[in-house]
């Protein structure tokens, strides 16, 4: 067994690990949800640079924690530091309960749902108790997926790294050249022009199960709610950038990589997620029917299945482009769960070191790696593949996510005054402005859900206190 962690990862390999954890299938999917909330394509621009603004500030702003605490647990570290153990661990047991296993559950779904178009049997249902459960092939294949990501990442993590930087590598080059060539062929039409006229005129579009549409118009106060409300769908397609915090243990000279990681790669998606909305509006109109058999007839509105990249692939390559845009995803959701599992199992890692998970947890194997740890991430958010619930998931886990920036970044300020001569290698950008107005408006996006979506982030605070006794009973016993 070994003792400690290798510092073997460098500057590419954390900016990789960041960008890779953030391109799952969310931007091949949300703008046509968000579309229907808003219906405006200056607004839906916005909305996607303003997710890009928030981002680039948190990683900004995270850089002065990680260069003050480089080991393994990251975010789970900062808020402990800042806060206590009560708040880590509720953290902690967020990010286990539903934020890193639901969103591993959900990518791995996504990665089973795209492999059904090249094998339409794995719609099949595997077995099913009446009543009781139904298990299908998808589901199967979902965890699958994430054993086998698991096992190659108990071989060291080097295999994650070349798995990382390969997926990685072969989705941005893919996600470009969709991008090229969307704009290229899409700009040769009047779509983007028609789609930009009366581009702030915003309306919320409901469909029924008879295909009937409700249209209303959005002014005032119903848009910015509107507004704060589908942001959440851009902000969890952005997520999961401070996965590199995690593994601050095994990154060469961390104080430095990791807030250079941190910026470039949330920089890259960024721009990427921009360009990729214009390429969709060069392609497709905004309107467009459910009863449409084309992608354009559709529309971005009722792109089917809300698969809007593979729409948008059709328009370019026709019927191929479904097949392309789903091998892309399968490499896209497959590299990005690499990620999420890799970085995931040093948190639980670092609070099993703490006594609040597992104790077995806490060892590493003759390859430095948390093996322990990985297998039970595994088998819970192969549970998770089970539930059917992952859609709901990414909400809930979404909100509480949001809540721990906050939390996180209020810890600047903190440890600022309660350590004002700790060892700072990386100040914060823009200090205090920047982290501020992180701060202000995620919570104001938080209040906005609170008030127009009070079901799902209500349940997303109740799964976040939820861990109150059991952080009463990990503090007192140790689980093992």
């Amino acid at each position: 067994m070994s003792e400690n962690f290798k510092r073997s990862l460098g500057l590419v390999d954390a900016t990789s690990l960041v960008a890779g954890s953030m391109i799952g299938s969310g931007i091949f999917i949300v703008t046509t949800i968000m579309m229907r909330d808003i219906g405006s394509a200056g607004w839906l621009i916005v909305l996607w640079v303003l997710t890009g603004v928030i981002t680039v500030f948190a990683a900004l702003s995270y850089g002065e924690l990680a260069g003050m605490m480089p080991g393994a647990g990251g975010q789970y570290v900062y808020i402990q530091r800042a806060y206590g153990k009560m708040a880590s661990f509720l953290y902690g047991w967020t990010v286990f309960s539903v934020i890193q296993t639901g969103v591993i559950a959900a990518v791995a779904v996504a990665f089973a749902k795209y492999s059904a178009v090249f094998f339409p049997s794995l719609n099949n249902v595997f077995i099913e108790i009446t009543g009781f459960v139904k298990i299908t092939f998808g589901q199967l294949i979902s965890i699958s997926s994430i054993v086998l990501l698991t096992l190659l990442n108990t071989g060291g993590v080097q295999n994650g790294k070349w798995l990382q930087l390969i997926f990685t590598g072969a989705k941005l080059i893919a996600l470009f050249g969709l991008i090229i060539l969307g704009l290229i062929v899409g700009l040769k039409s009047n779509t983007f022009a028609e789609n930009f006229h009366n581009m702030w005129e915003a309306k919320k579009t409901i469909i029924d199960e008879s295909n009937d549409i409700q249209i209303i118009p959005l002014t005032g106060f119903a848009l910015a709610g509107a507004l704060g409300a589908t942001i959440i769908n851009s902000l969890f397609s952005s997520d999961a950038w401070n996965n590199v915090t995690f593994i601050a243990g095994e990154i060469k000279n961390p104080q430095k990589n990791i807030p250079r990681s941190l910026f470039l790669g949330t920089l890259i998606v960024t721009i990427i997620y921009i360009l990729a909305n214009l390429a969709y509006l060069a392609l497709l109109p905004i309107q467009g029917s459910p009863s449409a058999e084309d992608p354009i007839g559709q529309g971005i509105l009722f792109a089917f299945d809300e698969r809007l990249g593979s729409s948008a692939a059709s328009v370019i390559f026709g019927t191929t482009g479904v097949f392309l845009m789903a091998a892309l995803i399968m490499i896209s959701t497959f590299g990005c769960n690499n990620g999420l599992i890799l970085a995931g199992s040093r948190l639980f890692y670092a609070m099993s070191k703490d006594g609040l998970f597992f104790k077995q947890a806490s060892s590493l194997n003759k390859k430095a790696v948390p093996a322990v740890a990985l297998w039970i991430q595994c088998i819970w958010a192969s549970v998770l593949c089970l539930s059917g619930k992952y859609g709901d998931l990414l909400v809930y886990s979404t909100f509480a996510s949001l809540l721990f920036y906050i939390l996180t970044i209020g810890g600047i300020f903190i440890l600022r005054k309660k350590e004002p001569y700790a060892d700072r290698p990386y100040k914060a950008f823009g200090y205090p402005v920047i982290p501020a107005l992180y701060i202000l408006l995620t919570l104001a996006i938080c209040i906005d859900l609170l008030i127009y979506d009070p079901v799902n982030a209500g349940i997303g605070l109740f799964i976040v206190f939820l861990g109150v006794p059991f952080y009463f009973f990990a503090n007192r016993s140790s689980v093992t």
